[in-house]
């Protein structure tokens, strides 16, 4: 079973793999995203299909949803041969939920210039298993399968995967899987218990100066609380062929 079914040209129904880990008759957030990036890379209507690629996904996220289908609206903010920016919001009962602007640029070649100093992270093979179910409710952190070493609570390095298609029988980009799983980062290694206490995540963004390769998904996640009700989760993304970009996350911290 996908995570979304299309039911209408641009309305999307959530299935039981979506529901939500703060409340699980609510959508995880993360699925979304993921299918906001893969209309921005599809939307024939709003785009010219021109081979730009996906480098920064800005993700605000300005309220919660229910399980019930989500509209998608896309259009085209700063057109470009080379550089693109692109909105896709998706809605549900005519309220915006999820903004994401993403900007598109066009490949070069530079092959000889690659490299990072980001470090590498043992692989998901190196990684031991961990069941998130114990800490978290809902039908998406259920549909994952999680490998996880934490150093202590607010600092792990994990790999996240899926068996379940994005979308229906629709192919989706190894981008748009990836950016379907980047929301589980926040409560991956949490720095206190979900239960005494709610984190939830404002916005999530995502620099990558490489596509990812699909397949298992890795970061290395630091958590951060400040005095004021204010949290901050950053991580590098991994993939099978090492670091690709980060992502970042701003917390509302809210004793319970």
């Amino acid at each position: 079973m996908p995570y979304f079914e299309r039911v209408g040209r641009a309305s999307f129904a959530p299935t039981e793999h979506v529901g939500g880990a703060w409340t699980a008759d609510e959508q995880h957030v993360a699925p979304v995203l993921g299918l906001l990036a893969h209309l921005v890379e599809t939307d024939r209507d709003a785009r010219r299909g021109d081979g730009l690629r996906v480098v920064r996904l800005s993700y605000d996220i300005l309220g919660t949803i229910p399980m019930e289908p989500v509209e998608i609206d896309v259009r085209v903010l700063r057109p470009g041969r080379s550089v693109e920016l692109v909105e896709a919001v998706a809605a549900h009962g005519g309220r915006g939920a999820v903004a994401l602007r993403a900007w598109l640029m066009r490949p070069g070649e530079t092959a000889p210039l690659r490299g990072s100093a980001l470090a590498s992270v043992p692989g998901p093979g190196l990684t031991p298993a961990w069941n998130p179910t114990g800490d978290w409710q809902g039908g998406f952190i259920a549909s994952v399968e999680v490998r996880r070493e934490q150093t202590r609570p607010g600092r792990a390095r994990f790999w996240v995967r899926t068996p379940h298609a994005l979308l229906g029988d629709e192919p989706v980009s190894p981008l748009a899987r990836t950016a379907g799983l980047l929301d589980i980062a926040n409560g991956m290694t949490p720095r206190v218990r979900p239960d005494e206490v709610a984190f939830p995540n404002l916005d999530l963004t995502a620099h990558l100066f490489r596509q990812p390769s699909g397949g298992w998904t890795g970061c290395d996640t630091t958590v951060s609380l400040g005095p004021a009700g204010v949290g901050l989760t950053s991580s590098t993304l991994h993939d099978g062929e090492g670091p690709l970009g980060t992502s970042s996350q701003i917390l509302t911290v809210r004793p319970r």
